[in-house]
């Protein structure tokens, strides 16, 4: 009976395990379900629309920038790409032969492309409409298209350091990089369904979700005063045969950039046809020593701390000892200037007077007002790439540094910081952060972002302001800046000249020639430092080619600007009596000048002076231009006329040059001479036509 029993117990326990087994088989299968489809089923149903739903990226309209007046300084247009979906593709060889052509890729390039292990891949990128065109008339199978924003810039190389350029995806100079966030947008994406494969199913629902467009830039930037100063910039690389040119204009109340450029500059529709050393934002990226334009830091610092009477007399004999070291003043090789008071320090730009200045301030002073005038710290300006500059720490700063810094000498600027540090004495003695953007809008025309003056400190008092403007003024009436003057209106400004450096050492030969100042004096709507670099033509000082670069910028900014004259009866017109130059060498005739507001024009080859036009003892109106001419040879001989070299005269220069050596001139073009022919310092018969080609500005 036992062996009966057992089999049936054994069988009722076997299944009873399976019964467990099975239930707790179901247990772990409705709870993996409830998992799925409670906790895991948003994420799989995306997983699963990831799937079958591919996308192709629509990029965003990069916003606009204008200018502070509405005018387009760079804008987007829509440009097309072409794309492949690998998968969709049938013929792959067939393919890359027919797009080789057209896309000016190579058929084992293409391959590659078409091949890849993925759903979508950029074939190439914004393309003209005239490729994208033939692409469709193709009718391939696997390719299509993308929309994709592309930059132009409608001005070409206007203002071109500013706005910098966009690459395939983001700006990579310029505003374009500062403001890459705000200018670039959201892209959107077209979406279509594909089947495991990755091919796109015929009768599949195609969804677009919109890009969102970038914020539109609105600048303080003036398109005309821009224009303005880059022509002058252009004209005056063309006549000084210069390495460069530069220029800053801003509003010195507030601190908005109004122009900001350099020449050569390049075209950002075309960036990469020009080497990306000519990208650098010069103006406020490179630092050099800027020379007697310093000089008014420290005429300011010395009224503030009262250390400084214009009436008080000085005697200047062309040189200043200092620790040992013999310091020069431009006017060492005829005696120095002599006895003159500080006022005519000033204007004068005597470096003796100006270290006096600096001793009686002592080091610590200076040291503290270059550093309240923003020197040797950046303006915060929103460009990428500032410089910093160069000071002396005050365990550098010994006698001899504290003398050379007073004239602007052995320290390292950027022309924005002096920009900024004469503005403070411009506007009543606040340093101003300076800014080039003035606000951002959305895609409807609301205002997001503006930006508003900002005062980073006191510098010096308004008294102090209401002294530096004046006597800057006087510096532009009865000084070196005389070359600046504008007829009815009061101009305040400085010269200065500066050598150099290289390898540690001054180069001989090689200066930056510049002038800063503003206008109306008494309450300056616009500031303007000019400054050519390496001039190799023309009077090597600052009042000879500076501020007539100035002058030119000046004359036609206030007229646009609308800007009233000051002295509206009728004017004296300001006349100077030409001295007699002959047998002077250039830089002695140029220092004779200097304070006398004439503009020597140099012909011919050589340094000593053998004739001059007008002649000596004739009065002439101020800033007049005087022909002089060097080297014997020039006015020929037996064998014939030396043709002179006409390269940077205009057309009235030129034709009196011509007329006095007896020969004809046949004009092309107008602005600047850049071309002639016969070449300068060929023999031709007298009474023979010289073609002169003229250009207004730099290719």
């Amino acid at each position: 009976m036992s062996k009966e029993i057992l089999p049936t117990i054994t069988l009722k326990k076997r299944l009873i395990f399976l019964f467990f087994v099975i239930s707790l088989s179901m247990v772990m299968l409705i709870g993996r379900l409830a998992w799925i489809q409670l906790v895991k089923a948003e994420d799989l149903q995306q997983e699963a629309r990831d799937q079958w739903n591919r996308g192709i990226t629509v990029s965003a309209l990069r916003g606009t920038i204008y200018d502070r007046n509405g005018r387009i300084l760079a804008g987007s247009a829509t440009a097309e790409t072409v794309v492949a979906i690998p998968r969709q593709v049938k013929e792959p060889e067939e393919t890359a032969r027919a797009l080789a052509p057209v896309l000016e890729i190579t058929q084992e390039r293409l391959m590659e492309i078409l091949t890849q292990d993925r759903h979508l891949v950029y074939v190439k990128r914004k393309v003209d409409d005239e490729i994208a065109h033939q692409v469709r008339t193709l009718d391939l199978s696997g390719i299509d298209f993308a929309k994709e924003s592309k930059r132009f810039y409608p001005n070409e190389n206007l203002a071109s350091h500013i706005l910098g350029f966009v690459g395939i995806d983001e700006g990579l100079a310029g505003l374009e990089f500062y403001y890459e966030n705000e200018l670039k947008g959201a892209d959107g994406r077209i979406i279509y369904q594909a089947d495991a494969r990755g091919v796109q199913m015929p009768q599949g629902i195609q969804q677009y979700l919109p890009s969102t467009p970038g914020l539109e830039m609105v600048l303080t930037l003036d398109e005309t005063i821009q224009f303005i100063v880059e022509r002058e910039l252009s004209r005056a690389l063309i006549q000084y045969d210069a390495e460069s040119a530069l220029a800053i204009a801003v509003n010195p109340q507030t601190g908005e950039v109004l122009a900001l450029a350099k020449k050569p500059d390049y075209d950002p529709n075309r960036y990469m046809d020009y080497p990306d050393t000519s990208w650098q934002i010069t103006p406020i990226f490179a630092t050099f020593e800027p020379g007697s334009t310093f000089k008014l830091m420290t005429l300011a610092a010395s009224i503030e701390e009262g250390q400084y009477n214009q009436n008080e007399g000085f005697f200047c004999p062309g040189h200043m000892t200092v620790a040992g070291r013999n310091i020069r003043c431009w006017t060492s090789s005829r005696g120095g200037h002599g006895s003159i008071n500080f006022l005519e320090v000033v204007q004068g730009s005597c470096n003796p007077g100006f270290i006096t200045m600096g001793q009686r301030l002592g080091k610590d002073a200076m040291i503290k007002y270059l550093h309240a005038f923003g020197f040797g710290s950046r303006t915060g300006i929103d460009l990428p790439g500032e410089g910093l500059g160069i000071l002396f720490t005050p365990e550098q700063m010994g006698p001899v540094e504290l003398a050379t810094t007073s004239f602007g000498q052995g320290v390292s600027v950027t022309p924005i910081q002096q920009v900024m540090a004469v503005a403070a004495m411009a506007n009543g003695g606040n340093l101003l952060k300076p800014y080039i953007v003035k606000e951002f809008r959305d895609e409807f025309g609301n205002v997001v972002k503006r930006n508003e003056p900002e005062i980073i400190r006191q510098v010096v008092s308004p008294e102090t302001s209401e002294q530096v403007k004046w006597i800057m003024e006087t510096v532009v009436k009865e000084g070196s800046g005389l070359n600046a003057y504008i007829e009815g209106y009061r101009i305040a400004g400085k010269t200065g000249t500066a050598q150099k450096v290289g390898d540690g050492r001054y180069l001989v030969g090689k200066n930056i020639m510049s002038f800063i100042g503003f206008v109306p004096a008494d309450d300056p709507e616009i500031l303007i430092i000019v400054a050519v670099d390496e001039p190799k033509r023309g009077s090597m000082w600052a009042s000879q080619i500076a501020a007539p670069v100035f002058r030119n910028m000046m004359v036609d900014i206030l007229n646009y600007m609308d800007i009233p004259q000051q002295m509206t009866e009728e004017p004296e017109i300001r006349t100077v009596r030409v001295p007699d130059m002959t047998q002077m060498t250039v830089d002695e005739a140029s220092a004779r000048v200097h304070n006398e507001g004439l503009i020597l024009k140099i012909v011919g080859e050589g340094d000593v002076i053998v004739r001059q036009t007008p002649t000596p003892g004739a009065v002439v109106p101020i800033q007049t231009n005087i022909l002089v001419y060097v080297g014997g040879e020039t006015l020929g001989d037996s064998q014939g006329v030396l043709v002179p070299d006409l390269r940077g005269k205009t057309l009235r220069e030129a034709g009196e040059i011509l007329s006095w050596m007896g020969l004809k001139l046949y004009p092309v073009g107008t602005g600047v001479a850049v071309k002639q022919e016969p070449d300068p310092n060929s023999k031709v018969p007298e009474g023979s036509t010289v073609t002169v080609e003229f250009k207004s500005s730099v290719d």
